[in-house]
């Protein structure tokens, strides 16, 4: 089974960007479709945005036109960047292999605060 690993989280301010990395280990040549998900405090795990191998990346409303997710064959890299970030976009953000099926990883925490 692919394990991913979460980085790049940190406090920023309103308006401001933070990419987050996702490294897979093995290839990502193995993953298929591959998903950015975020847990605001005392709210659901949601997913808010697809990155298939091949085809449309889908994005949540919520983060449509602001976050892009791409992914990097040549260093197993799947990464998410977040530009014009919100207080509301604060939360714990995972990646996850959606097929094939992976474990949870521990996340990596983002705080948008002045």
């Amino acid at each position: 089974q692919v394990q991913l690993v979460e980085s790049g989280g940190g406090l920023v301010q309103p308006g401001g960007s933070l990419r987050l990395s996702c490294a897979v280990s093995g290839s990502l040549f193995s993953i298929n479709v591959v998903g950015w998900y975020r847990q605001a405090p005392g709210q659901q795990r949601e997913l808010i945005v697809t990155i298939p191998r091949w085809g449309s990346r889908v994005y949540a409303d919520s983060v449509k036109g602001r976050f892009t997710g791409f992914r990097d064959a040549a260093n197993n890299t799947v990464y998410l960047q977040m530009n014009s970030l919100k207080p509301e976009d604060t939360g714990v953000y995972y990646c996850k292999s959606i097929d094939p099926p992976s474990s949870w990883g521990q996340g990596t925490q983002v705080t948008v605060s002045s």
